[in-house]
C-alpha cells in the first residue's frame, strides 16, 4: 500500500490491497489519498503529496473527465450515490489501454460520501495500438461498443451483433467468447447464408450414416462441437424461414436430434448472433420470425462502421499490415495514412484490407507513400464502376490489364507478374484487345 496524502484513513488505505485490480482511492476534489501494489504493478508510482489528481495521473487532463469531454465515473458516483462503472483510455507505463474503471463509494457515520474506491480493470482484449490479436481503436464510437462488450462478455446473455458487412462483427464476437466464463472451451462458427434445408440440419445437427443419399459416414454436427462453449451464428438473418422453427427450438430447449437418428441429444451453448440486415423489417414483412428475434436479441450492440471511426483508421491500417506483411514489414507514410483516411469505405474493414493488400503487391520496397495508395485506390474505384454494369468475362479481363498497364506504366514483365500469367500471354491478350478496339473503330467508321 503507498498512501499519498497526510490526511489519508489508514485503515480504509489499507483496504485497498485487498481488491484483485488496481485499486486508488480517492476524494471527492479527485485527490489521490492511496494506490495498492497491483496498481503500482500495472500504472507504476505516484510521487507523494497533495496534489495528485486521478485525472492528471490517469489521463494527463488538466481538468475533470467530464469537463474534457469523457464520461467520469467519479461525478456520475457523487451524483447518484452509487456504484458506477465507465471504460477509459488510461495513460500507462506502456502507453495508452483501455481500462474498465469502477467507482464504489465509501460512505462515513453520518451516511456522507468521504471517500471513493476507484478499481482500474484492464481489458486486453482491446488495444488503442495496432494489434493481431485485439479489436483495435480509441474512437467514442468504438469505445462504446467495446464497453458494451467488457460489460456482457462475462455473462450467459445471449448478443446480437448488428452492423454493415466488413465492420468486424466476427471479431467482436471473439472477444465476446474471449472475456466468457466458457474462454476455455470452443467457438464456433456457422455462416448461415446459402444454406438449403437439407444441408443446414446436416452441418447444425449432424446425421447418422444412411440418413440420406451421399450420407456414407455418421458426422457430428456443429451443435455436438460447441457443447460448453459458444456459438457464433453469422447472418443470422440470412437463415430461410422455414428452418428458423428448429434453430429457435434448439436455443430454448438445448435438445436436437441427428438427421436420421431417433436419439435426442442435449447441448448447452452460450449464442452469438450477426447480421448486416435490419431483423426488426423482416419481422414485420415477415421474413424472420418474431419469437427467435426475440429470442437472440436480448443484448443488441452496434458494430460502427469506419466512417464512424475514421480516427481509428491509422491503427486499423498498421494492425492490418502486420497481418498482411509476413516476414516483410511494410511502412506507411504519413501521406499516405492521410489518404486512407480521407477515403470513404463502402465495405468498412474489409475494403481497407483489400486496398492495403493491393499495396504490398504494388510496392517495389516496405515503404508505401501516397502514390501507392492513389493506384490502389484508382483501381478499387475502377473495381467498383465495373461491377455495377454488367460486363462479360473477356471485357472485365481486358478492363483489369488496361488498369494495370496505367500502374505499372506499361511494364510489360511487371503487369504479367501480377496478373499471375506469362508475358507470352499477355501479349497475346493485349493483341486480342487491340483488334477489337481496331474492329470497333472500324464500325463505328461505316
Amino acid at each position: 500500500m503507498q498512501i499519498i496524502a497526510r490526511d489519508t484513513d489508514q485503515g480504509i488505505a489499507r483496504m485497498l490491497d485487498g481488491y484483485e485490480y488496481p485499486a486508488i482511492l480517492v476524494t471527492a476534489e479527485y485527490r489521490i489519498l492511496a494506490t495498492n501494489e497491483l496498481y503500482r504493478k500495472t500504472f507504476g508510482e505516484i510521487e507523494p503529496g497533495d496534489g495528485a489528481r486521478c485525472y492528471q495521473v490517469s489521463h494527463g487532463y488538466d481538468r475533470p473527465c467530464d469537463q474534457a469531454g469523457e464520461d467520469c465515473p467519479l461525478a456520475a458516483a457523487q451524483a447518484s450515490g452509487q456504484k458506477e462503472r465507465v471504460l477509459h483510455i488510461h495513460q500507462t507505463p506502456r502507453g495508452k489501454e483501455h481500462v474498465d474503471v469502477e467507482l464504489l463509494p465509501i460512505r462515513d457515520e453520518q451516511d456522507r460520501l468521504k471517500y471513493f474506491v476507484e478499481l482500474l480493470k484492464p481489458v486486453p482484449i482491446a488495444s488503442t495500438t495496432s494489434s493481431m490479436q485485439a479489436l483495435t481503436g480509441s474512437s467514442p464510437a468504438f469505445n462504446k461498443m467495446l464497453e458494451l462488450i467488457s460489460r456482457v462478455g462475462p455473462s450467459e446473455a445471449s448478443v446480437v451483433l448488428l452492423g454493415e458487412s466488413g465492420t468486424g462483427k466476427e471479431l467482436a464476437a471473439h472477444a465476446l467468447h474471449q472475456i466468457s466464463p466458457r474462454a476455455d472451451k470452443p467457438l464456433v462458427t456457422l455462416e448461415c447464408s446459402g444454406l438449403t434445408e437439407t444441408l443446414f440440419e446436416s452441418e447444425l445437427f449432424g446425421h447418422i450414416k444412411g440418413a440420406f443419399t451421399g450420407a456414407n459416414y455418421t458426422r457430428q454436427g456443429l451443435a455436438e462441437a460447441v457443447d460448453g462453449g459458444t456459438f457464433f451464428l453469422d447472418e443470422v438473418g440470412d437463415i430461410p424461414y422455414p428452418l428458423q422453427v428448429k434453430l429457435l427450438r434448439l436455443i430454448e430447449t438445448g435438445t436436437y436430434r441427428p438427421v436420421g437418428s431417433s436419439q435426442i441429444k442435449r447441448t448447452d451453448f452460450r449464442l452469438i448472433c450477426a447480421t448486416h440486415k435490419n431483423l426488426w423489417q423482416m419481422v414485420e414483412e415477415g421474413s424472420f420470425r418474431e419469437d427467435l428475434y426475440y429470442r437472440i436479441n436480448l443484448f443488441p450492440i452496434h458494430v460502427p462502421p469506419l466512417d464512424e471511426r475514421v480516427e481509428d483508421i491509422p491503427q486499423i491500417a498498421q494492425s492490418l499490415l502486420e497481418q498482411l506483411s509476413g516476414a516483410k514489414k511494410y511502412h506507411l507514410t504519413q501521406s499516405a495514412m492521410r489518404q486512407l483516411s480521407r477515403h470513404r469505405y463502402k465495405g468498412n474493414i474489409r475494403e481497407l484490407k483489400n486496398i492495403l493488400s493491393c499495396a504490398t503487391v504494388l510496392a517495389n520496397t516496405n515503404v508505401i507513400d501516397h502514390s501507392i495508395i492513389g493506384d490502389c485506390l484508382e483501381i478499387h474505384r475502377s473495381s467498383q464502376r465495373m461491377s455495377e454494369a454488367p460486363l462479360d468475362l473477356k471485357s472485365m479481363e481486358r478492363n483489369y490489364l488496361q488498369r494495370l498497364m496505367r500502374v505499372y506504366d506499361n511494364d510489360k514483365k511487371r503487369v504479367a507478374e501480377v496478373a499471375g500469367i506469362s508475358v507470352r500471354s499477355l501479349y497475346r491478350k493485349l493483341q486480342e484487345t487491340l483488334e477489337s478496339e481496331e474492329s470497333s473503330g472500324v464500325l463505328l467508321n461505316k
